[in-house]
């Protein structure tokens, strides 16, 4: 009997039988081995999938758009660039980062507990949060020109304090019950909360007595009576934040050069923001004349100045 002939008897089909039972239970139970783990790693998947949802839900209520318009999700790009910016205008490294850190959680913890939102994007509010009190204002009067909800000054008190300083604030805002801008429509602010000065007294709570403390006039900062009431003291820093026309910074501009104290900081907001070229455009052209202020540079999308 030749070998293939053996292998296919009867004899041999029975002899072999119990092998082959023994190997096809082998291979049954690898099989349901690795359907096991297959449907316990897809188990694991999903429920790791659902855990970063939920994370992600989280994540999103707290720094996401909603509530506020834009997003304080903070990407490693942009906070590099700003991190280098605030350096080279402070020239400390170190120092730039430590700020730009405070400044974020601050700006996250403000707009938590606050009413309203600071106006801007999460990389310029932190870079004037941050630089301001690194770049050593020689007194402590701080002049916000448009304050929205007062949450900016709010922040830069806690910013200022925690370099030492003892800040006194002023601020200008017509509080028209919407942030007004011209060439933009009057809507209500994502948030919700009217633009008034009840909103602002809230916020400035949060940075206790220096914010309780801080003087609030209401009108157009290129009102002769407005400015009349203000203009007691030459301020160490002067945020310019209102009217974002070219004509409308030139003459807050005018009014800061009056008003700052030698060596005073003027943070000119949303410069070289293509929404508001007026802004550069005042600026570069006010640069040109006879001025006490030098540009010292730009972080994020605000520039800063030093008065003579």
């Amino acid at each position: 009997m030749n070998t293939r002939s053996l292998l296919t008897s009867s004899v041999s089909r029975r002899l072999l039988r119990p092998v082959a039972d023994l190997i096809d239970q082998r291979i049954e139970r690898r099989l349901r081995s690795v359907a096991a783990a297959d449907a316990a790693s897809g188990k694991a998947l999903r429920e790791t999938a659902e855990a970063v949802k939920r994370q992600q839900l989280t994540l999103d209520l707290l720094l996401g758009p909603g509530g506020r318009g834009l997003s304080r999700i903070v990407s490693p790009g942009p906070l590099s660039r700003l991190q280098s910016e605030v350096a080279e205008l402070a020239g400390d490294r170190e120092a730039a980062v430590r700020n730009v850190a405070s400044a974020y959680r601050l700006l996250i913890g403000l707009e938590s507990l606050g009413v309203g939102r600071i106006a801007g994007g999460t990389m310029n509010i932190c870079g004037k949060l941050g630089t301001i009190p690194l770049l050593d204002p020689p007194n402590d009067e701080i002049l916000e020109i448009g304050t929205l909800y007062g949450m900016f000054s709010t922040g830069l008190i806690r910013m200022m304090e925690r370099d030492g300083r003892s800040p006194n604030v002023t601020i200008v805002d017509p509080f028209a019950g919407v942030q007004l801008q011209p060439g933009t429509p009057q809507r209500s602010d994502p948030t919700g909360t009217p633009v008034d000065e009840r909103a602002v007294r809230t916020n400035l709570a949060l940075a206790g007595p220096a914010g309780a403390a801080a003087r609030i006039q209401r009108g157009f900062s290129e009102d002769p009576e407005t400015r009349a009431a203000v203009s007691d003291r030459r301020y160490g820093v002067i945020v310019v934040d209102g009217d974002h026309s070219a004509e409308g910074v030139a003459k807050d501009l005018e009014w800061a050069e009056q008003i700052a104290a030698p060596g005073g900081i003027v943070v000119l907001d949303d410069f070289g923001d293509p929404k508001w070229p007026g802004i550069k455009e005042a600026l570069d052209k006010h640069l040109t004349g006879d001025t006490r202020f030098t540009y010292l540079g730009k972080a994020a999308l605000s520039a800063f100045l030093r008065a003579s």
